[in-house]
Formats: structure tokens, sequence, C-alpha cells
């Protein structure tokens, strides 16, 4: 990358995968420089996305690795040689880097699949729900700050509402529609805006009630991205030191299967819109 110039969590992306096909090969940073004529630091830094690699590149380095499935060349190149900065980058320094990281994430997923436990997803969230959130942490954020984090989170629900939206299936811990985050009012207008969303016809909304049955990773948030092809797909998961992202296949396969098992224990669409309005009765 240019100097100055932070690589997105896409262009690294881009050298994770060029750096498994390479070990895959058994090839040296040497034997895959050799092919332009590099040095093999040049190599080490495209694996790094410190230097930017071209579409081309990326089909020579495919061929000599001889990785054969053409869909994911492809899209690997076409990743290589986005150059698209989001409105995620106007919160460069103002938000931590996981954040920026999620919101373009987002923004290129050909689709969704979250749970979360205790917080409503953040793409979700109202305003007010958002700056409650952001108030809890320590140490206290500065007014300038907080209002950066609450506009970031806030922004984030455009990715719901534009044009030709993605798919994306939420699922929600009944304990996340109870926590009372800035109050009983706020709990309830944010009740209010996830029964808006769910009526979206490529939002998927199910609650995971307290009466069901237990499983695997019911107390971590998860997001499945899926990529342009599979074997560019992510996994998110929440960690109260920033979220942590997941390419591995095994890691993959691993949690397709944990949100399918959720999906089969949550209620249907019609019974969690039923349960979000009792609960905001309750609240």
């Amino acid at each position: 990358m240019p100097p100055g110039i932070t690589p997105s969590a896409r262009q690294e992306r881009v050298g994770i995968e060029l750096r498994k096909m390479r070990d895959c090969a058994g090839r040296t940073t040497a034997q895959a420089a050799a092919l332009f004529g590099f040095s093999r630091t040049k190599i080490t830094q495209i694996e790094k996305a410190q230097y930017p690699i071209s579409a081309e590149r990326v089909r020579m380095l495919a061929c000599d690795f001889q990785e054969s499935d053409a869909a994911y060349i492809e899209a690997l190149g076409a990743m290589a040689e986005e150059r698209h900065r989001g409105w995620w980058e106007e919160f460069r320094g103002s938000v931590p880097v996981g954040f920026l990281d999620i919101a373009e994430m987002e923004y290129f997923s050909k689709g969704s699949r979250s749970y979360q436990v205790s917080h409503v997803p953040g793409v979700m969230q109202t305003e007010e729900y958002g700056r409650a959130i952001f108030k809890d942490v320590y140490p206290p954020l500065s007014p300038r700050l907080l209002e950066a984090r609450v506009e970031h989170r806030v922004q984030r629900a455009a990715v719901l509402m534009r044009d030709g939206a993605e798919p994306y299936s939420a699922l929600v811990h009944e304990a996340a529609l109870r926590m009372l985050f800035g109050g009983r009012d706020a709990a309830r207008r944010q009740l209010d805006q996830l029964l808006e969303y769910s009526e979206l016809p490529h939002v998927t909304l199910r609650v995971i009630s307290f009466s069901t049955n237990g499983f695997m990773g019911a107390g971590q948030g998860i997001c499945y991205a899926r990529g342009p092809v599979p074997r560019l797909d992510t996994v998110q998961l929440d960690a109260v030191g920033g979220p942590a992202f997941l390419h591995e296949q095994k890691h993959l396969e691993n949690y397709r299967h944990i949100i399918d098992v959720m999906t089969e224990r949550s209620l249907t669409e019609s019974q969690s819109r039923d349960a979000i309005r009792l609960i905001k009765k309750e609240l």
C-alpha cells in the first residue's frame, strides 16, 4: 500500500488467501517472487497487504500454485483491485479499527446471519440504545469519541435499507430483548424498531427463548457473512478486546453448523414478533 494508507480488511483478506495458496502449494516466498522477478520481501508485503497486487498477478500466482477454483480466483482478483473507500473511513481514528472492519464486512457481504445474546444486533440498534451502550465503556469516552461511536453505529443500519439489500437473518436471545439499555422507554422504542425491521422482505428476525434447549456457542455474539464465493465467507465473533475475524474453512463449517442449530431451536418469525410484543408490554 502507498505510505500512510491503511489497508482495508478486504485487502488484508487477499493477502491471507494468497499466503494460504502458497503454503498449500509448498512454495517459498522466493519461489513465488521469481515468477515476477520480485524480491521475496515484496511477496511478504503483498501477503501482509502492504503492497498492492493486480487481478492479473493474482491469476498468475494462483496458476503457479496450481489453484483450480476459477470462481474463487476471479473473486479474489476483484477484491485485490477494489479501491472503494467506504463511509466508515470517515471514522478512522475516532472508532476502533475493528468497528470499521465490521462495517466493511457488512457492506460487501452477500448475505449475513447473526446471533446476539446480550445486545440487539448493531445494525438494528436505535441511536439512544447505542449511546447507552457506549456510555458504559471504561475508561469513559470523551464526548467527541462517544458521539463518533454512536454515529458510526447508526450509519451501519443503512446496509439494511439500501436498494438491493442482501438477505439478513438475525437470531436474538430473549435475554437481549429484556436488557434495559437507556431505560424502559428506550428499550421499548428499540423493540418497536426491531419489529419494523422484521417486516422488511429481506430481513428474517427470530427469537431464541429462555425455554429452549441449550446449544454450543450460546454465550457469544456471532456474525456469519457470505463472501462472493463460499471460500471467502467470514465469521466475526464479539469479544471484550474487539471483534475477531475467522477465515479458515474448519471455522466456517463449524459456525455454519452452530447457527443452523440455533435457527432450528428458535421461534418462528411470527412467534418471534409475538414474543417481542409481549416483552414490550412486560417492560
